[in-house]
């Protein structure tokens, strides 16, 4: 009689641990689930985190990029999706960067020794900390140069894709119905071995017959 109880304490217990591992498995994934489709729902990130941000010591600026022709209320920063007309804007985030005359070169290509300079402003000062610039784009890839004329000069730079697809982007928007579904066949598979579940199934065959 002991023997026996032992026993059965000890598969209570390896079955309450199983238990116990797959509530935290599945307690994961939906925090994978609900952070991811949070962040992209909200869409908004630390200032330090944003991709359109560029920072040199406690020099902030920002880049938007328009094109109203496509889409009116839609702003991009790396990605612009549509061959074209494209609005640039550059914001002096920091106040000082106002005091600083700031130069613009738009380059054709990835490669600043390489590529072909398609839009040039020379250094001027923006005491309202905004400038808007428009240029035409092709398909392919740009580089920005912004240069504030500080002591010494400070140098931001964007990588800019027109019409590219970008990979990192779909991975990362294919993330949530990946664990969605990888959650679904977990707890799917959990529940066909459950012998409570297949008894019911087996009950609810037994009533139709």
């Amino acid at each position: 009689m002991q023997i026996r109880k032992i026993k059965y304490l000890s598969t209570g217990g390896s079955v309450v641990a199983r238990q116990k591992i797959w509530t935290g498995i599945s307690v994961l994934i939906l925090a994978m689930v609900f952070y991811t489709s949070t962040a992209k729902a909200h869409g908004k990130v630390a200032i330090e985190e944003d991709n359109c941000m560029r920072q040199i010591g406690e020099n902030m600026i920002h880049l938007s990029a328009y094109q109203p022709q496509i889409d009116e209320e839609g702003h991009y920063c790396t990605d612009i999706p549509k061959v074209g007309n494209t609005i640039l804007v550059i914001d002096l985030v920091d106040p000082s960067l106002r005091d600083m005359p700031i130069g613009i070169k738009v380059i054709k290509g990835s490669n600043i020794d390489e590529g072909e300079t398609v839009k040039h402003i020379q250094p001027t000062l923006y005491e309202d900390g905004v400038i808007s610039t428009q240029s035409s784009f092709d398909q392919g890839k740009y580089l920005v140069l912004i240069t504030a004329e500080g002591v010494p000069p400070l140098n931001y730079a964007y990588h800019l894709r027109v019409e590219m697809i970008n990979y990192a982007n779909v991975f990362r928007a294919s993330i949530g119905p990946m664990v969605a579904l990888l959650l679904t066949t977990l707890l799917g598979y959990k529940l066909f071995k459950s012998k409570r579940f297949r008894s019911w199934l087996a009950s609810r065959g037994s009533k139709k017959d």
